[in-house]
Parts: C-alpha cells; structure tokens; sequence
C-alpha cells in the first residue's frame, strides 16, 4: 500500500476523555478536505509501512470488534464507530494510566481493498497566543492547550488498520498499567488479537542479543572488532537482500564458534524467533546500520561509513604490541572542520 494510494471515503471522530467521566459521541461524519484526509492518510500510511508496526489476528470468538467487523455494512459506518469507541472508553474509564484521546474511525480504500482504521490520538500540551482587547488596546498572551491532537508528522501510540477482506490487522501500540502490570491493552482488551513483533523490534532483539554474547564470551581488546563484524554483516545483509534470516545471520557472525552460535539460538527460542525473517523497511531504521560508531577512551568519537569500514585502503585498525589500538585513515584528500 503507498499512501497516494489511500482514498477516504467516511471519517468520523469521538471524544474519549476518561476526566470527563462519560465519552462524547458523534452522531455525524465529518465533512473533509483535502488537507484532514491528508493528515489521516499520512498517520494510516505511518502504521501500515512502519517497522514499529506488528501483523495482529483476531481472536474471533472472543473479539466484540471482529464480530461487528465480519457483519459490517457500509450504512453501518457510525453505529460501528460509536460501538467501538464505547468499548474502548469502557477500558479506559477503568485503567486510569490510560492518556485520553479523540478516536478518528476512518473508512477507506486502497487499491482494491477495502479497510477500516481506528486511530487513538492521544491528547497532548501545546502554547498558543490570544489576543484581548483591552480599552486602551491589545493585550497578547500565551495560554496552554491540553487537549490538542498529534501533529501530521508525529507517530500516533495506539491505532490498528484493519482489512474488511481477510480481517488481517497491522497496528501500533504503547503499553500501559494495567492492574498492576503493564499490558498491551489495545490489542489484547479492546480489539483482542494475538500479535507478533514488528520488525524493528525484532532487529533490535538480534543485535542486542549478539552484543550480550560478545561481551560475555571475548575479552574487553576483542569485544570493539567482534561487535563491528556483526554490525557489519547486518549491515550487508539489510543492503543486499532488504533483510536476513534470524537462522542464517546466526551462521555468519557466529559460524566459526558454534558454542556462542548455540548460545545465540537458545535466546533465539525463547523469543520465538529462531526462524523468523527480519526485514525492516523504514530509513530511520537501518540508518544506524549504515555507519560504525565508535567511541574511545580518550573522549575521541568516530564516524565510518560502512563501506568505508569495509574498504581497507581507506580505514585500518592496528592492535599495538601493549595492545593499545591505532586507527589509520588514508587517502584523505580534503578535510574540513565545522563549528
């Protein structure tokens, strides 16, 4: 799904604030432009691309938002939306930890399917100005705002796009106190699905699993090239092939120490992801994987592009005799310096 490709057809927004005591429901749809059903397609693209986002199946028989999904209707639109929103502000009603929101249901098509959106948009503070008139003239002032809505560029916390084909899910979702313990109440108390994790999520589980084991298994000299070899190797892997197999990236950073391969696979299992695929999508997720950030003890910071790193006419790390650790740029041919 590309975002020009997203064509609102039927919006319309409640207001849950759980202060309040009671939600306010509307009884309309709201007539939008061209820059509201912007904002929406930018928020609805934002979780259907985003590496944050997680695939969600419905628990069908226990799912009230399934069950008024599988019999939906297009005249439908707002009695399902106030149905929903209801249901959603029962549970926030009870879990005070629960921020108040205006939910925007969205009813929309893209290419040839057919989807509906529930967007939580969490209240936040904002200052603006006002103007008083005063008898001899303005007076400005700056007042605080505590029900504003998230900005067009900022990523909304809770909010699921569901196909009204397949009734396949992809959502985002923040975890809040729940009787005690925190829970992904969006997904498990108000739509009732089973999740898996997003891709970053999972490519955050790898590379932090593999630093765990390095540093457990290789002196503190060895530990800097052992952690640059793995980020490197990932780092080709999401270049070449737009991902890797949790299974076959085990094999490359770890193939010559089966003990530590072993060891990796193990934590692997535990959550589930032995054999899953790791394949994020989004810039601002594999950026960090595009350079070597390296600090040292001395208070200097470096930045290597990777296929600088790799390039060793370019950059060379040389152990010392004491085991002090030189690193070599060559072939510089300009440097500038900037305040």
């Amino acid at each position: 799904m590309q975002k020009e490709d997203i064509r609102i057809r039927h919006v319309i927004v409640h207001i849950l604030d759980s202060t309040v005591g009671l939600p306010v429901l509307s009884d309309q749809e709201i007539e939008f432009g061209s820059d509201f059903a912007e904002f929406l397609r930018d928020h609805i693209f934002r979780i259907v691309a985003g590496d944050d986002s997680r695939d969600c199946a419905f628990y069908k028989e226990q799912s009230e938002i399934y069950r008024m999904l599988s019999a939906y209707r297009e005249e439908d639109f707002v009695t399902f939306s106030r149905q929903a929103a209801e249901l959603l502000y029962e549970i926030m009603n009870s879990n005070i930890e629960i921020p108040p929101a205006d939910l925007a249901v969205v009813r929309f098509r893209a290419g040839e399917g057919e989807y509906m959106a529930l967007l939580k948009m969490n209240f936040r503070d904002s200052y603006t100005h006002r103007t008083l008139p005063l008898e001899n003239g303005n007076f400005n002032e700056i007042i605080r705002y505590k029900a504003t809505l998230p900005a067009q560029s900022q990523r909304l916390q809770e909010a699921a796009v569901i196909s009204l084909q397949d009734f396949s899910v992809r959502l985002i979702e923040k975890k809040y106190e729940i009787n005690g313990e925190k829970t992904n109440y969006f997904s498990w108390l108000f739509l009732k699905c089973s999740s898996h994790l997003s891709h970053k999520a999972k490519l955050d589980i790898v590379t932090r699993t593999v630093a765990n084991i390095q540093k457990e298994n290789y002196e503190e000299y060895e530990q800097y090239e052992e952690h640059m070899r793995a980020k490197s190797i990932i780092s080709e892997e999401i270049a070449e092939n737009g991902g890797f197999v949790v299974e076959a990236i085990a094999d490359r950073i770890f193939g010559d120490e089966p003990k530590l391969r072993e060891r990796f696979q193990e934590k692997m299992e535990q959550y589930d992801m032995a054999k899953e695929e790791v394949m994020p999508k989004n810039d601002t997720t594999v950026r960090k994987y595009q350079t070597q950030h390296l600090f040292t003890d001395t208070g200097i910071e470096l930045k290597i592009p990777m296929d600088q790193y790799k390039d060793s006419g370019r950059v060379e790390f040389i152990t010392e005799p004491d085991g002090s650790i030189s690193v070599l740029l060559k072939r510089i041919g300009h440097i500038q310096a900037k305040f």
